[in-house]
C-alpha cells in the first residue's frame, strides 16, 4: 500500500497526521466534538477513519484539498449522505473552493447522479453557506 508517510509508518504516525489534515479541513470545534461524542463502542472507528482516511488518503500528495473536495462533495450528492454533504461544504470552503466552484460542482454532479439529488444539494449548500455567511 503506497501512503503519503511511507509504507512502515506506525499506526500512531498515521493517526497523528490524520488528526492534523483531520483538523486543518474539518476544523478544530468539528472534531472536538465528534472526538467529545466518541464511546466505547465507536472509538475503534474513529481510530480507522483518523488513520486511514485522513492519516491515508487526505494526507496523500495526488490530489490537493480542493480537488478532494470536489470528489468528496460529488460522492456525497451521488450517495444521498446529506450530512456529510453538508460538512464537506463547509470543508470546501476551508480548502479554497469559491461559493461559485461548489456550485459548478454541483451543476456537474447534477448532470450525472440526476436533478432530484441536485435540488437537494443547492438546497443544503445553499443554507451551509447562508449560515457561514458567505450567501
Amino acid at each position: 500500500m503506497s501512503r503519503s508517510l511511507g509504507p512502515d509508518a506506525s499506526d500512531e504516525t498515521r493517526y497523528t497526521e490524520g488528526m492534523t489534515v483531520r483538523r486543518e479541513v474539518l476544523g478544530d470545534a468539528h472534531v472536538d466534538r465528534a472526538i467529545e461524542r466518541t464511546t466505547e463502542f465507536t472509538a475503534d472507528f474513529q481510530d480507522y477513519i483518523t488513520r486511514t482516511a485522513w492519516g491515508d488518503v487526505w494526507s496523500r500528495p495526488g490530489l490537493g484539498r480542493r480537488e478532494r473536495s470536489v470528489a468528496v462533495l460529488t460522492a456525497m450528492m451521488a450517495l444521498g449522505h446529506h450530512e456529510e454533504f453538508e460538512m464537506h461544504v463547509r470543508a470546501a470552503r476551508t480548502n479554497g473552493l469559491t461559493v461559485d466552484e461548489i456550485k459548478e460542482v454541483i451543476l456537474q454532479a447534477g448532470v450525472y447522479c440526476g436533478v432530484p439529488v441536485a435540488n437537494t444539494a443547492m438546497r443544503l449548500a445553499q443554507r451551509v453557506l447562508e449560515e457561514m455567511g458567505e450567501l
